[in-house]
């Protein structure tokens, strides 16, 4: 399910009730700037705002419009006249996705706008992943933060606001995502994933650190296989004939190779934080109980050079295991 098609939302009701509150106000801003980390469910929320009002919606009504509704069903098909979607597009002369949101992307948008209003009264445009855009496509979007058109709605959805230009956000009323719970994400997976263990749910659900869509994406595939395996890492922090097996289990392709690395990662930049935050667990606390808190930085900071360097430069993958599990257990 993608975010377009997604009318479930989890765990943001402070930001759905900021924007209910606008709109109750009838002061509603012309543009929002939908921040979070990558997965949080920004996109999803962006979408689930753009169905509210192009199907009419009155301010103070849910947020929620059934799948089975016209207007939902043409966002989701992407053929709804009211709403434009703008991301990084392919680029035909090398057949692949872009690296940028490219000028003429953001152009569109002026035109789409000029037109008249149909369904709700309104115009919405979603630029998802706003921070890709080059300088000249974000000089084009801030032209039109500046001179917005009567009955138009802008929601940039952005992982990384900081890369945005201040003179854009300056011109965005913000809505901030925060993470969810370990519980939620395991309700949201308990919902997606129905035949996923409870064990494997609260492994992912952990690893996701708030984000339901990268519990999702974990999910697929060996991803609960591969979050039990780091599990019994950070139990174990294997040595010698230990490492080897798991060497041998988790460097037989690039893909599980990348998803156990990235999930180490993680797990010991999560200890790290909540360390420092006073708050570790129990598997947590054994762990920063054999290092400090600026040795387990300097492993976290070790593990992605590896990574980094097996992957960029086609390194043997199985070695590079054994280099991050000498570097965790400190031999």
């Amino acid at each position: 399910m993608t975010p377009r098609d997604n009318p479930d939302l989890l765990g943001h009701d402070a930001a759905e009730q900021s924007w209910q509150q606008a709109r109750t106000s009838g002061r509603l801003h012309h543009a929002w700037l939908i921040t979070g980390t990558r997965g949080i469910g920004k996109a999803t929320l962006a979408y689930r705002l753009a169905r509210t009002l192009l199907a009419g919606r009155k301010p103070g009504e849910s947020l929620h419009v059934d799948p089975a509704d016209p207007v939902f069903r043409r966002i989701a098909a992407g053929t709804h006249a009211g709403l434009m979607t703008v991301e990084r597009g392919m680029d035909e002369k090398r057949k692949r996705m872009r690296q940028e949101i490219v000028v003429d992307e953001v152009r569109e948008v002026s035109h789409f706008l000029r037109r008249t209003a149909g369904e709700g009264g309104w115009r919405v445009v979603i630029v998802d992943g706003a921070e890709e855009m080059n300088p000249n496509a974000a000089n084009a979007l801030l032209k039109l933060l500046e001179e917005p058109p009567t009955g138009a709605l802008l929601l940039l959805v952005s992982h990384a606001a900081g890369l945005l230009p201040s003179t854009i956000r300056s011109r965005c009323r913000r809505l901030r995502l925060s993470p969810l719970s370990v519980t939620e994400t395991e309700t949201l997976l308990a919902t997606a994933l129905p035949d996923l263990s409870a064990q494997d749910r609260h492994h992912l659900a952990v690893m996701a650190e708030g984000a339901p869509g990268r519990a999702l994406a974990l999910a697929e595939g060996d991803g609960p296989a591969m979050a039990a395996q780091v599990s019994r890492v950070l139990a174990s922090l294997p040595t010698g004939a230990s490492a080897h097996a798991v060497a041998d289990a988790v460097a037989r392709d690039e893909t599980d190779f990348s998803l156990f690395m990235e999930m180490l990662r993680q797990a010991v930049s999560l200890t790290v934080r909540q360390g420092a935050r006073g708050l570790p667990d129990a598997d947590q606390a054994r762990l920063l109980a054999s290092r400090s808190l600026e040795g387990w930085g300097a492993v976290w900071q070790a593990l992605t050079h590896i990574q980094d360097e097996t992957e960029r430069l086609a390194l043997d993958r199985r070695q590079a295991v054994l280099a991050g599990l000498s570097v965790m257990a400190g031999t």
